[in-house]
This record gives C-alpha cells, structure tokens and sequence, in this order.
C-alpha cells in the first residue's frame, strides 16, 4: 500500500480552508475590476529560457526546471511578472495600451518552506502597462489600499521606496557595476538583521567598511511625520546626481497624489525596501500587516520600464503589485478575519418521506437566488441533524408529509434550538436571506 502523503513544501486544503481562500478571492477580484483590470491566463509551463533570463541567480536556484517528453528544456513559473512580458510581446498587437490586466494562478519555488509560504503558491498579480504617468504608480497603491480594506484589515503599512534612490547612492560610491548585488543582500535586512548583512556585503561585494556604514545609516532613515514631509528632509540628497534626484521627485509626485487619496496612516517611506528582483526600475512597494509584522509582506510589487527587453526590441513602461494569496490567508486567519463555517449553501434540506420531494423543493430555492444542499437519504432527522452540525449549518428545511400535503416548510436554527413550522414559501426564503 501506497502512504498518503504530500510533498514538503506542498499542501491540501480541506473544504474550510479551501472555502475561505475562494471567498477571499472572490474579493480581491471585486477590487481588481473596480478599477477595470481585466483577466488574462497563461501556463504553469514556459520554455526555460524565457524565465531563466529574467530570474535572478536566486530564483534560478529555486526553479523547477527539467526536459519534457520532446527533450525540450521547460520550467514552472516562479512568478507571474516574467510570463506577462512574453504574452504582451506576443500579443500585443490584439491588447492595445494602455493595458490593464490582473491574473490569478500558482507558482513554484524551490525555497525553504515556513509559516504561509509554501514551493508552490499562489499569486494575484495586477499591473498597468504602457504608460510611465505616475498615476499609474498611484492607482497600484489604491488598489493595494482598497483590496486590504475589501478584506476587513484595518492595520496595514504600504512601504515605499524607488530603485532609483538607490541606484543614486551607488553612482555617487562609483559601485554602479554591483548595484543588483548589493540590493539582493540589502533586500534581506528585515529576515537577517544588520550584522548579517554587513558580512554578506563584505564577503560578496567589494563595498568597503566606510561606504557600506553610508548605504546602511541611509536606509536605516525611519520617516518621521507625514510622507511629503520625510521627503523634504531627503532633499539634500538630490544633489549627489540626476538619479537620485528623480527618484526622490517620483516619490514626492506620488505622495502627492495619494495624499488625496488614501488616509496618511497607511502608507510611508521606507528607504530599507529594495525588492531583489532585477526587473524593477522605479517606484516599488511591499505591505505588511501592522499586527502581524513577522509574517512579511502580503502585497509587493513596482515599476518596470524595461520588462520586454528579451522579447522586442520596444520598450514597455509598467507598474504592478502581487498579493500572495497564501500568506495572506494566513494572516487574515490569525487576525479573525476568515469566514469558519465549510459549507457554502445558505441550508440543509432533509426530507423525512419523499426524496424526490426534496430535491424539487430545493430547485425551486435555487430559482429563487438559495444555495440549497439535499441530504441524499431519507433518515431520521438525527442523522441528517447531525450532518448539519458536522458542517456548520445555521439552518435546516425539514420536510415530512404534512409540510408536503401544504406545500410547507419547516426551518430549524441549528445554533438557538429556535424551529418554525408551517413556513410560506416566501417567508422561508426571507428568513434565509
């Protein structure tokens, strides 16, 4: 015989799990086309090439990649940013831009698995592409604000940086050969501390113990008051060159905007986010839930102006988030947030004598906008009770032969005892409603 088990890193959801993550999707879809995202698909399968181009040597450990059954070299998507620069070069004359998109799916990476984070996961991306306005940049965070929101979080922190301040900092040390290095060690602080990072950076870059202090003691900067304000103080720092000068004018033309749009206490400066990936040229984001800092971010993303570069010779300007699903059902499950019961009907119908009775009651219910679930036996209301408890039903439709002969209906709630008898039809679906 055969174990049942699954692979480390990998898991099962059983009906409660697996229902609450639907209705939160459900959700986070709601605030996607509120702003009129629209859905695209693509494969769980790429050729290797177009993800390993793209990938950091990080990620490239991570990916899973082998020879299909035509030996051509495939991989699982470790992301859904790297396959949307193939589907846009591929079609876009047929999508027009500007273009915005959103598109829901699993990815895989071979890390180690912890708490809400597994080798296979899902992600929901949404990106607006063909446009370098900065409110394009502005509605990402609106829509990051507005999801959060959507799904009860009341305490969140939408962090702010841009990959140009950055890059500022490395022109003006003459390290701009080892900026992407330097930011994929830096990127790490908030898991490995200060310390570590200093190692690292010393081990792997040539950065000496001077310019190392400088790139640490600037990111260590904590914004006091509002955003706007942080970014006066940052002001002096515009001199240094062209570049970081424009990453602090982005950021302040940003901060401008949302200053109008979203309340001050949820988003700010914060010079320590640096998002390891490659791709990423400007403005980026990452959001954590201000009661559960430990889990992470929950929602990440920036501004890429050169993602179809491997692609097309055209270049193509967009901005993007990635909200990931799993970690962020997690947290919403620490929080109180996630919906217990596992059933999704709004009732049980039991029928004590006609089964075939039961099940045209429960058609008429479902004409009338009920999600209705037939017990499939005719028992003794014990049983079929029972069932209803095991799966969390608040309310029952009982069914015997006298309700049937009135065309009747009787209505128990499971968690006060409280039974009505003889219901009309219209009020048993008020009371369900």
């Amino acid at each position: 015989m055969i174990t049942p088990r699954t692979l480390s890193g990998f898991k099962d959801r059983l009906p409660k799990e697996a229902y609450a993550k639907s209705k939160m999707l459900k959700r986070i879809v709601e605030s996607f086309e509120r702003f009129g995202f629209c859905p695209i698909e693509t494969p769980h399968l790429e050729y290797a090439e177009i993800l390993k181009k793209q990938g950091s040597e990080e990620i490239q450990k991570e990916m899973y990649h082998f020879l299909d059954h035509g030996g051509r070299e495939v991989a699982l998507r470790f992301d859904l940013t790297v396959p949307l620069a193939r589907f846009v070069s591929q079609y876009k004359n047929e999508l027009g831009l500007p273009f915005k998109r959103y598109c829901i799916g699993n990815v895989f990476r071979g890390e180690r698995a912890q708490k809400g984070r597994y080798r296979e996961f899902t992600q929901c991306d949404f990106d607006f592409l063909g446009t370098q306005s900065i409110g394009a940049d502005a509605e990402i965070v609106e829509v990051i604000y507005q999801t959060l929101r959507h799904l009860g979080v009341e305490r969140f922190s939408i962090h702010l940086n841009n990959r140009k301040i950055f890059n500022g900092l490395m022109e003006s040390l003459n390290m701009e050969s080892q900026t992407i290095e330097v930011l994929r060690i830096i990127d790490k602080i908030d898991k490995i501390g200060r310390e570590s990072v200093c190692e690292e950076l010393r081990a792997k870059t040539s950065l000496d113990e001077e310019k190392i202090a400088m790139l640490l003691d600037f990111i260590a900067q904590k914004q006091q008051g509002s955003a706007l304000e942080f970014l006066e103080h940052l002001e002096s720092y515009k001199a240094l060159n062209t570049t970081l000068a424009e990453g602090i004018g982005e950021l302040r033309s940003l901060c401008e905007i949302l200053s109008a749009l979203i309340p001050q206490e949820f988003y700010q400066i914060n010079l320590s986010i640096a998002r390891g990936l490659g791709y990423y040229t400007g403005i980026i984001y990452e959001t954590t839930l201000d009661d559960l800092p430990s889990l992470g971010s929950v929602c990440s993303g920036g501004r890429y102006d050169n993602l179809t570069q491997n692609f097309s010779s055209d270049s193509l300007s967009g901005v993007g988030a990635s909200i990931g699903l799993d970690r962020m059902l997690a947290g919403l499950e620490e929080l109180g947030l996630v919906e217990s019961s596992a059933n999704v009907a709004n009732a049980l119908l039991i029928s004590l004598d006609s089964l075939g009775y039961g099940y045209k009651v429960a058609q008429d219910l479902r004409k009338m906008g009920l999600k209705i679930e037939v017990y499939p036996e005719v028992v003794k209301p014990k049983k079929s009770f029972t069932y209803a408890n095991a799966r969390g039903y608040k309310y029952v439709i009982v069914l015997g032969s006298e309700e049937r002969e009135k065309q009747t209906y009787s209505l128990k709630d499971m968690e006060s005892g409280e039974q009505w008898n003889h219901l009309k039809l219209e009020l048993l679906v008020e009371k369900l409603k």
